[in-house]
């Protein structure tokens, strides 16, 4: 049988694997509810940047950089301030280099698992969180709401389901991105040299000293409007950049092709992220993150109409949805 959806471990942490063909997949609901590894078994391509045994400690202490990690709300907010409909949040100062605070709070927690299984058709698992008055997150965050993850593994490559659904009596923030962190190369033989990236991406914001937008925009270099167009080795510089998200062709995406094989990695976000941050570690030569995100970073702080940077709430009982879907396009 070339499918099934099982209970295992990954590296010692509790994990539930899926497998459908040549594909195979894993997601960590104690860890943030992150999907940890994506597979083409048969070609022995890694697709997401996963830890090692050895990594394991240091990846829990710091789990943002590996696999499809859940940033609500995400990326800098400045002093760790947040205003919402006349209040201020306060949340923790997480990055004391910048004085801010980083990345939200749901990639840090346990998720539970929803539920699982497994067809000719597909192999899925179902993951949520639910912040209410008896959570932690609660304190810095004061709404109650669901957060529900659909990962769904096929012939097609892997599809991510978002929903979330307000469950409390007063309007709440809802701010998204997906640190998800791509191998670059995917494949064993291949080598940085042989990769090259396009993304979808439009106009990078101007980034003060404690990576927060100015509220203006910046030139593109050179190898940005490749990125942007025919495609450019995803190490060309060091990347910690913010741009806005330009659909092309009715599609917003990351693509990642390996010109040794000829094959191309899609990362298709959907049009419901308006923006991307790209990181490359300091160009590393190994893995990149292109990261899909509803708003722009610190958006409760700019003085910029709501409509152009992303910040928008659910209203009591409303949900907010998406699908994305990675696969391999020979």
């Amino acid at each position: 049988m070339n499918h099934k959806a099982y209970e295992g471990s990954y590296h010692g942490e509790k994990a539930v694997w899926l497998q459908h063909g040549s594909y195979e997949a894993a997601i960590l609901p104690e860890i943030g509810g992150n999907l940890i590894a994506f597979r083409d078994n048969e070609q022995g391509y890694w697709f997401l940047r996963e830890p090692e045994a050895g990594e394991m400690e240091s990846f829990k202490s710091n789990p943002g950089v590996h696999g499809m990690p859940v940033l609500f709300p995400p990326n800098r907010y400045e002093d760790g301030k947040f205003p919402w409909n006349g209040q201020v949040y306060q949340f923790p100062i997480n990055e004391k280099e910048t004085g801010n605070h980083l990345h939200g709070f749901l990639h840090t927690i346990p998720w539970k698992v929803e539920g699982f299984g497994s067809s000719k058709s597909e192999s899925y698992v179902e993951v949520s969180v639910t912040i209410d008055e008896h959570h932690p997150v609660y304190a810095m965050l004061p709404h109650r709401f669901t957060f529900r993850l659909r990962y769904t593994l096929n012939q097609d490559g892997l599809a991510q389901h978002v929903l979330i659904r307000n469950q409390g009596t007063s309007s709440m923030p809802c701010l998204l991105a997906f640190h998800t962190a791509i191998n670059a190369p995917f494949a064993p033989d291949s080598t940085a040299d042989d990769c090259v990236v396009r993304i979808t991406l439009g106009e990078r914001w101007q980034m003060n000293d404690r990576m927060l937008p100015t509220g203006k925009f910046q030139p593109l270099t050179p190898e940005e409007e490749l990125l942007r167009t025919s495609g450019v080795n995803p190490y060309f510089d060091s990347l910690d950049n913010h741009y806005t998200a330009v659909p092309q062709n009715g599609r917003n995406r990351m693509e990642l092709t390996d010109t040794k094989l000829g094959k191309t990695f899609v990362y298709d976000v959907g049009n419901s992220y308006k923006e991307w941050m790209v990181w490359n570690s300091g160009a590393s030569r190994k893995f990149f993150c292109p990261e899909p995100q509803i708003n722009v970073v610190n958006a409760p702080n700019m003085d910029l109409p709501a409509e152009e940077i992303g910040l928008f709430g659910l209203g009591p009982g409303e949900i907010w949805e998406a699908c994305s879907r990675l696969y391999l396009k020979n």
